[in-house]
């Protein structure tokens, strides 16, 4: 990440407020922050603070003799490695789907070659208008990445999605951006019944913080789906790997996109559609912790343990296949049970709307959470069928010969 350089395009919301902590981040990593401060941008924050924390003069106007004698927009959009947009408001992803280009930044966005992080951020009305939404699709049809945004309570008193994505989780988007040309060329994967085709794989647990030292989390080890990732790649598929903080490593040769929470993995997964098929193995925390602390919650003497306010967290197996226009040709979701699997994976299988349903009993005494064997019942529509117990790696194996029967 030494020596890399953002070109960071700060819209007008009020959301701008936690861009410093943004940039202290990107500088924390070695990278350079070139700042562009939008006119509503100032009104949020100011070009002395961005100014003084990027180290480099925030850039303000298109028309600075200064800097335009020498086509200065055009070198900014070059000299980039990547271009982030935070907040990107409802005006600027407007400008950026239409190719507008009448100040500054949108002159940088239609200019640059480079890949774009878009980190939007607005009211829920505005974010749930069908503009807003037709403007989304586009940016996403053209390659445009996007980190958030968030659900929760807004500055205007309204509550739902529109909060930019924190810091921190747009940090882990540059991250996973830059590490782009690292990744094997197309031409580098093995060639196969699944290639030329696009699988998006969930695995491992999700942490959701209840301080800076705790959380809560399910007890995944990232095995199974860091071996199916494996295993449709060796079939030729181009997989996005979509992992929490698992312990097995990922797999070679495959996009890796590391999220904590929940709401990191929801974005993640709708930032790399479309895809032809998607595998929701991941162990999602049903639940994450509102009130979280930013200290680390201490002992009082009472004997009472702190009050933790929790909320529901994204159904993501369900919205993936509650998708219209997006959703994948073949989205499979995981069951793992502890009593009557086929009762309670066939129900799942029918609530959240997904194609097949891979079930295993979980119980302590099978030692399948966290260990090498598993033993799963695949359900689709046409009704159940066991598998004996194998290994992880074998299981991948065969459910991915399976995806690649069903996709043709």
């Amino acid at each position: 990440m030494t020596g890399k350089r953002i070109l960071l395009i700060i819209g007008g919301g009020i959301a701008a407020y936690k861009i410093p902590q943004l940039i202290r981040l990107i500088r924390a990593e070695g990278m350079a922050v070139t700042p562009i401060l939008t006119r509503a941008g100032g009104e949020f924050t100011t070009a002395m603070t961005i100014s003084v924390l990027a180290g480099e003069a925030a850039h303000e106007g298109l028309f600075d003799i200064s800097t335009e004698a020498e086509i200065g927009h055009i070198q900014l959009s070059r000299n980039a490695d990547l271009v982030v947009v935070a907040p990107a408001t409802a005006d600027l992803m407007a400008k950026m789907a239409q190719g507008l280009a009448d100040d500054l930044a949108s002159t940088l966005l239609l200019a640059t070659d480079k890949r774009v992080l878009i980190a939007p951020a607005m009211n829920v009305r505005m974010w749930h208008h069908p503009a807003t939404q037709r403007n989304l699709a586009l940016l996403r049809d053209d390659g445009i990445l996007m980190i958030g945004p968030d659900e929760g309570d807004m500055a205007c008193g309204e509550f739902g999605p529109g909060r930019m994505a924190e810091p921190e989780a747009i940090m882990a988007a540059i991250r996973e951006a830059l590490n782009v040309s690292l990744r094997p060329a197309p031409e580098t994967r093995a060639s196969g019944p699944l290639t030329g085709r696009h699988v998006i794989v969930t695995s491992g647990p999700t942490h959701e913080p209840i301080d800076p030292v705790r959380y809560i989390a399910n007890r995944s080890s990232g095995a199974q789906g860091a071996a199916i990732a494996a295993a449709l790649r060796d079939l030729g598929a181009r997989v996005s790997f979509v992992t929490g903080p698992a312990v097995v490593p990922a797999p070679e040769g495959v996009e890796v996109i590391r999220v904590e929470t929940a709401m990191q993995m929801r974005d993640a997964v709708e930032a790399a559609l479309p895809a032809e098929a998607a595998v929701m193995a991941a162990a999602v925390a049903d639940w994450r912790v509102v009130n979280s602390s930013q200290r680390k919650m201490k002992k009082d003497g009472t004997g009472q343990p702190p009050a933790l306010e929790m909320a529901e967290n994204p159904d993501i197996l369900a919205w993936v296949s509650g998708l219209k226009a997006q959703r994948p040709l073949l989205v499979v979701g995981f069951a793992a049970e502890t009593h009557d699997v086929i009762a309670h994976a066939t129900a799942k299988r029918q609530r959240k709307g997904c194609d097949w349903i891979v079930a295993n009993d979980v119980s302590p005494s099978t030692g399948i959470m966290g260990g090498d064997e598993n033993a799963v019942i695949l359900l689709r529509a046409t009704g159940a069928e066991e598998w004996p117990r194998m290994s992880k790696h074998e299981v991948a194996r065969r459910l991915a010969d399976e995806i690649a029967k069903e996709l043709g």
